[in-house]
């Protein structure tokens, strides 16, 4: 199989070289892009407030002004800054991810670039399918839950209105979509780890229990500490590790109809391999 690697013996200068070339390409595709998001910042974080405005429609506060605010100068030019950095890896992974898989790919075995290759475009499908759990749903739900905490300020009662910080407000928002772009990888890594044989679907199915533990252990980490933010992650990820198993039995089937399919085209050498039949 050493005939189907494309890479070619190359001094260590070399391969330094193209390591250097690959990061700058990616390098520069991550600054085109912080400009670009950082130029249309305010934009983009009013774009972000939208679940906010919707936590308010579902409250039933038609009436109420949206409003956010900052208690220092520099916070919201910070806050800016944040939104294209995040915008720029965003819209930045694909050139980044084409120049990794260049960098790795004249090492591979042509059926291992073919078997990599679409992880390589579901990975960042996964992570916007999960940014856009968040963004429509999980966002204004968290936000309604805080929003039911508001005091009226009636007979004897202080008024208490949630107005969140734009710093704050963009990390919480960071965060959840982190956290659920992450979980949403779970069935392209154990995909990838049953093809590399280090995982399976029995024994995947055996742990349940643990990863079940692991999901809510996760959730707490990853989100702010309430019950909803941590449930609407745990469940979530449950969900997908039951679609890893599923995939993964899918990648075993699979193998077993490669190797099928090879006994039959070639009865001579699996007859060979048998031990009954040595015997």
């Amino acid at each position: 199989m050493t005939e189907d690697i494309d890479d070619k013996p190359q001094p260590l200068l070399e391969h330094l070289m193209e390591l250097r070339n690959r990061l700058m390409w990616a390098i520069g595709a991550f600054f085109i892009a912080f400009l670009v998001c950082f130029a249309f910042a305010k934009p983009l974080f009013n774009m972000l407030v939208q679940p906010f405005t919707w936590a308010v429609d579902w409250a039933g506060m038609t009436d109420r002004k949206i409003e956010l605010i900052y208690t220092a100068p520099q916070e919201f030019f910070f806050t800016q800054i944040k939104i294209g950095m995040f915008g720029g890896v965003v819209l930045a992974f694909p050139m980044i991810a084409a120049q990794v898989y260049k960098f790795v790919a004249p090492g591979l075995y042509k059926n291992e670039r073919s078997a990599f290759l679409p992880f390589l475009v579901a990975s960042p499908v996964l992570f916007l399918l999960g940014a856009a759990l968040v963004y429509f749903f999980f966002t204004p739900m968290v936000m309604w839950f805080f929003l039911a905490m508001e005091q009226t300020g009636g007979h004897g009662e202080a008024s208490i209105v949630l107005l969140p910080k734009v710093s704050e407000y963009l990390g919480l928002i960071m965060t959840l979509i982190f956290a659920f772009g992450l979980v949403f990888q779970l069935p392209v890594v154990t995909t990838l780890l049953a093809r590399a044989g280090l995982a399976t679907s029995v024994g995947l199915a055996a742990k349940r229990k643990y990863a079940i533990v692991a999901a809510f252990v996760a959730a707490a980490v990853l989100t702010p500490p309430d019950p909803v933010s941590q449930i609407g992650l745990a469940l979530p990820t449950i969900i997908l590790y039951e679609i890893a198993i599923y995939c993964a039995r899918l990648v075993e089937r699979q193998r077993a109809a490669a190797k099928a399919t090879a006994a039959a085209d070639d009865p001579e050498s699996s007859a060979d391999s048998d031990p009954q039949g040595d015997a």
